[in-house]
């Protein structure tokens, strides 16, 4: 089978590659990963090995930046990037044994179609030069992915063409989130608040983590450097900046905060004993320094060591003058929150296991939920749900759940905190109808028809990978963890 597009005149390859060809970012501390034998090789396709270069250059193509590194778990970050780098290559395997193909011709109608290098309602060669000018990538790269992008397109098109959904599952997804759910509901923050931790628990988790409860408090000193004291300047010029340099380079040297003080006449504020919040040992707030001014000097690793800071334009000498660590006391206010917050946590799991186990045992049922209220001196309330953001109790995701309750069933739903706790019992379900020729239909029928197709590929993925027989390298893939 050889196929090949025609014209195309939407954006959405363009849009779609723009996230990943935008300047890389460069992953620092990967030296140590490209040494030592078979452990370079992070993959296995069909018998071809996928080197830990090939990988780590192709995650430098990517457009990830710092914060998004920091918020995603690095075991995730690696294992996702890997999954989706091995799935395009098995791709590319099979759209190649498929016959598809991407003729010159059609790779030119995507771009020359596309908007996005519109100007005067017509291509402009100048936008496009423009275009991957500013994305830091060559002409010949940009065209390969747009070819690799309507390969996968074609193919993963052809893959589930001709999917007829059916109207019943066009109804179910539509009854997912319109339908009239009429509820009991139990609001279990009472019950798992109602026993107070013993002192004995309390000490026992105090001994345990007495890590947690150190509290530090530094001695700071710092001293304002101005164009008027040390280079008889109001402005900040030449000299002052070369002065300024001067005194940098001396304390790099061993000079101390005291020597440099004096010797450039600079008035030294000192504060003594301040915790991180800016607090003293009295948990006052310390007055007359700037909270950027203060996080800077805060930041200063060692004691001793007097570092030139550049704090909303101004300059500041400055160091940690002295260092105290203590444990902060069992009957502190933030010990106590800290520990009570980790019991109720502990107490909320405990309950919720045990209110689990009765419900999958069949424990609970509409007079056993009533039961479980008075018995614990509960209040067993009834409330009626009409869309997802009905929102004056439940979150939408509660909602949902709920949603998914059958009629006669006991639930106990939970949001990721445990902050929220519930036992359901679905009363009575009322559903809507969806017209066949609305819009609502058409969304729906979107909607069923995507998840068929993403079980379709999911399990057309797994038969890839078998039969292209990919293996992971178990050890590298940690290395390479590890670098980060």
């Amino acid at each position: 089978m050889t196929t090949s597009i025609g014209k195309y005149s939407k954006s959405i390859f363009v849009k779609l590659l723009v996230g990943i060809i935008i300047l890389p970012f460069v992953f620092w501390g990967m030296g140590d990963v490209f040494r030592g034998g078979n452990q370079n090789v992070i993959a296995t396709i069909d018998s071809k090995k996928v080197s830990t270069q090939e990988f780590v250059n192709y995650l430098n193509r990517l457009n990830l930046n710092e914060n998004q590194i920091k918020n995603l778990p690095k075991t995730d970050l690696v294992e996702k990037v890997l999954s989706e780098y091995i799935g395009r290559k098995v791709m590319a395997l099979e759209i190649e044994s498929s016959g598809i193909t991407i003729n010159d011709n059609s790779l030119r109608d995507i771009i020359r179609n596309d908007k996005l290098f519109f100007k005067n309602g017509k291509f402009s060669r100048t936008e496009y030069e423009k275009f991957l000018l500013k994305s830091n990538v060559t002409a010949p790269s940009f065209e390969q992915n747009i070819v690799e992008q309507e390969s996968r397109r074609q193919f993963l098109s052809f893959l589930s063409g001709g999917i007829s959904i059916p109207n019943t599952l066009v109804e179910k997804e539509f009854n997912k989130e319109n339908q009239t759910k009429t509820i009991r509901y139990i609001d279990l923050e009472k019950y798992h608040s109602s026993k107070k931790p013993s002192q004995e628990k309390i000490k026992e988790l105090y001994d345990k983590n007495k890590s947690l409860f150190i509290e530090e408090f530094k001695s700071i000193q710092y001293a304002e450097i101005t164009p008027e004291i040390i280079s008889g300047s109001a402005e900040y010029d030449q000299a002052f900046f070369k002065q300024l340099d001067v005194i940098e380079n001396k304390v790099l040297d061993g000079q101390s905060f005291e020597e440099a003080s004096k010797e450039n006449n600079l008035k030294i504020i000192t504060i003594k004993n301040i915790d991180r919040n800016k607090k003293d040992k009295d948990d006052k707030k310390i007055k007359n320094l700037s909270d950027n001014l203060f996080k800077k000097i805060y930041l200063i690793k060692n004691e001793k060591t007097p570092e030139v800071l550049k704090v909303d334009n101004k300059y500041f000498l400055a160091e940690i003058k002295s260092i105290k660590k203590n444990n902060k006391p069992m009957n502190h206010p933030d010990v106590l929150k800290m520990i009570n917050a980790q019991l109720n946590f502990q107490n909320k799991i405990k309950n919720n296991s045990s209110i689990v186990k009765d419900i999958s045992m069949g424990g609970f049922d509409e007079n056993k939920i009533k039961k479980f209220a008075n018995d614990n001196n509960l209040e067993l309330k009834e409330y009626k749900i009409s869309n997802l953001k009905q929102n004056e109790i439940f979150t939408e995701g509660i909602n949902k759940r709920i949603f998914l309750t059958k009629d006669g069933e006991v639930d106990l739903i939970t949001n990721s905190t445990l902050t929220k706790n519930f036992l359901i019992l679905a009363v009575k379900t009322q559903y809507k109808k969806i017209e066949k020729n609305s819009n609502q239909f058409e969304k729906y029928e979107a909607k069923a028809k995507l998840n068929l197709v993403n079980k379709i590929y999911g399990t057309f993925d797994e038969n890839l990978n078998q039969r292209y027989k990919v293996q992971l390298n178990k050890k590298t893939i940690d290395r390479v963890k590890n670098s980060f």
